[in-house]
């Protein structure tokens, strides 16, 4: 099994990250150099997080073989001074056998150290200077890759600078306590050491929030009143982000076609203006090649490079914003309607799950195995149950960790849960359940911080949203704090199990993770301080997210989150209770068209529609026996006074989705088809 297990990682976690590459970000749209560096990031900080359990089992084994060579070896004052030690403990080890049996997952000591050096260094180099400067390139509305590169250099010449100083202060301090005397390997240490306490001090944040609210969350979405509650609520506040984005979009596009409208053809700016007419959506463009020939009759004075960079920058981010609020709005329609369902099947007394709307695709599985009764069992019968049965696992792991990091320091006695659970094992030489137990551990925490980041929005500059609507700055954002955050997790991981000599300060055979991150002792208000007892913040941090405290504080601040006992938040759901409303309605005014049409198809045969397109066909009224078969169609031309010229367009009367109760038929393509006589002297005036 030498290397095979390491080989069988790497490649399932290499899918793993590509799988949530493609989930959140668009393989086929997005420039490939911000997919591979955010793909990178997140395969590198995953293959630290799966490796780990076999690095800890292989410093097992190295021990057990440590502890053959001392027992053949002569008693020496430091080997009985160490064997004292040993029996302190209250898990001595079982005196070990003749030949010490090999790990499953069997990695050579040579290949994990070249290992960690390569992932860890790559690493770091990818969130502390590539990633920074990629996001700088992304976001830069420049036209050319050598003004991308300008702007990117500028933007993070004072975020460089920073960590420089930062990086100086601490060489200085332990130059001075070592006399001046550093070596490369001290150099390493200490760029080493300030990132990690970086990360640690984000980390529990991050830990504190998730330890509470991912059991939480679970609980909570066992009550399906609950659930279906706060799917109101995020409608609601889904519709307030999809106007201001549409109304963002609609100024920034005005801009854009006064500019277009400004600078001619023969313009040496011209260039410029068709990339951004390029990143518009269609009907804008359209629109704009329509009306340039009259708005250049009072055209403005030409602008300039750089305010055309911005206009690009602001095109950018308006459509992208504008396409996430409508994916996101559809999504969430889709939850609501599935929701209500789920609710009328519970009611129900048939034992047969049964959608408001068809679905759109019906594949195999849902035909032969997630039938409607299988889907009716699921939803209404032991979804519930299994969801209370997971919270309280995930309740139960939350505590070990809250406790494990409030005590992880006390070595005598071992307080830590997982390094009881992992010196039981060691005692026996069990590989199988030390690694179970450090993948358990570390994949949990993981869990907890990573989700957190995934959840966490920073306004609009960063957000990650799923079905392939994350922008290119998200992306490498969220690269970024994997890669300050994974390495002093695992470490954190490693104190709590007493596998890192720097807490523990045992006399003991390391993993090979801990040797490549040096001795911590240079800095040692750090080692011996910040390292131990700044974690047991996460106790208090857990009180506060139990309590809401941090939902309460945005709410009070403008920013709403869902708490049950507010009563704007109750204004809001029922406000989105009413757009569900009429959202389903109009859907079903949708359906039930495409239904009339179906049956006028199947009634009177597809010959009889010969020449004829679908807005051709006529609707029938209740009390009629025979189809109308002479419609006009109105054409009305109307005028829209602008505040410099006056522009005729010509438009169909189209459909108000409002009017619910309105006599008028409509045709499928969206006009008024009226059998009643038109009243008299309406549009006589245009």
């Amino acid at each position: 099994m030498s290397g095979s297990a390491l080989a069988v990682v790497v490649v399932v976690v290499f899918f793993l990250a590509l799988y949530l590459l493609q989930r959140y970000g668009d393989l086929w749209k997005q420039q490939r150099l911000v997919l591979f560096g955010t793909l990178l990031s997140w395969y590198l900080c995953f293959l630290i997080v799966f490796i780990l359990p076999l690095d800890v089992s292989m410093a097992v084994y190295n021990q057990c073989n440590s502890n053959i060579t001392n027992t053949t070896t002569p008693a020496t004052p430091t080997n009985s001074s160490s064997r004292s030690e040993a029996n302190l403990s209250p898990f001595p080890s079982m005196r070990p056998p003749g030949k010490c049996e090999e790990p499953w997952t069997y990695i050579p000591n040579d290949t994990l150290k070249v290992f960690w050096r390569v992932v860890y260094w790559t690493s770091q180099f990818l969130t502390w200077l590539l990633l920074p400067f990629m996001q700088s390139y992304a976001r830069s509305g420049a036209f050319s890759v050598f003004g991308k590169i300008k702007t990117a250099l500028i933007e993070n010449a004072l975020y460089y600078g920073t960590y420089l100083l930062i990086f100086i202060a601490l060489l200085i301090y332990v130059a001075v306590q070592l006399k001046w005397k550093l070596t490369w390997a001290d150099l390493q240490t200490i760029g080493i050491t300030a990132a990690n306490t970086w990360g640690l001090f984000l980390l529990v944040l991050l830990l504190g929030y998730g330890l509470v609210e991912i059991p939480r969350s679970y609980w909570l979405s066992s009550s399906h009143n609950y659930v279906l509650s706060k799917s109101y609520f995020k409608v609601a506040k889904m519709a307030t982000e999809k106007a201001e984005a549409d109304e963002k979009l609609a100024d920034v596009m005005e801009e854009v076609a006064g500019i277009h409208a400004s600078v001619r053809q023969n313009h040496f700016l011209r260039k410029y203006v068709d990339i951004i007419l390029t990143k518009c959506p269609t009907k804008y463009q359209e629109e704009m090649g329509i009306n340039v020939e009259i708005s250049r009759m009072d055209q403005n004075a030409p602008p300039t490079k750089r305010l055309l960079v911005k206009l690009h920058e602001k095109v950018v981010s308006a459509v992208q914003r504008h396409n996430q609020t409508q994916v996101q709005w559809s999504i969430l329609l889709e939850q609501a309607f599935h929701l209500e369902d789920v609710a009328k099947s519970r009611n129900s007394s048939l034992r047969h799950f049964t959608h408001s709307f068809p679905l759109a695709h019906r594949g195999w599985i849902r035909r032969f195995i997630y039938t409607p009764t299988v889907e009716w069992f699921w939803e209404c019968v032991l979804r519930q149950g299994l969801c209370r049965l997971l919270a309280i696992l995930l309740c139960l792991l939350s505590a070990a960790v809250i406790w494990s990091e409030c005590t992880f320091f006390s070595t005598h006695p071992i307080l830590s849960l997982f390094a009881v659970f992992i010196q039981l094992a060691e005692k026996w030489y069990n590989y199988h359940c030390i690694e179970m137990v450090c993948f358990v551990g570390i994949l949990f925490m993981c869990v907890c911080v990573y989700s957190t980041v995934f959840r966490i929005r920073f306004f609009n500059y960063y957000y990650l949203v799923p079905h392939h609507q994350t922008d290119a700055y998200s992306l490498l954002f969220s690269g970024m704090l994997f890669c300050r955050l994974t390495p002093p997790l695992c470490l954190n991981f490693l104190g709590m199990i007493h596998m890192d000599s720097a807490i523990s300060h045992k006399n003991r055979v390391q993993t090979s993770y801990t040797s490549i991150m040096g001795s911590m002792q240079l800095l040692s208000f750090i080692s011996d301080g910040f390292y131990i007892y700044y974690p047991m913040l996460v106790l208090l941090l857990c009180f506060a997210t139990y309590y809401n405290l941090g939902s309460r504080c945005l709410n009070f601040l403008g920013f709403h989150q869902y708490i049950t006992d507010d009563d704007l938040i109750s204004d809001l759901v029922d406000e989105g209770r009413e757009l569900i409303k009429r959202e389903r309605r109009k859907r079903q005014r949708a359906e039930d068209g495409e239904n009339r049409r179906w049956a006028w198809r199947e009634r009177y045969g597809v010959d009889g529609a010969t020449g004829r397109n679908r807005a051709g066909y006529t609707e029938l009224k209740d009390n009629q026996k025979e189809p109308a078969t002479k419609i006009k169609k109105s054409v009305v031309t109307f005028t829209r006074r602008n505040e410099k010229a006056d522009e005729q367009q010509t438009g169909l009367l189209q459909e108000d989705s409002s009017d619910d109760e309105s006599p008028n038929r409509r045709s499928t393509a969206g006009s008024y088809l009226t059998l009643s006589p038109p009243v008299k002297g309406v549009f006589d005036d245009v």
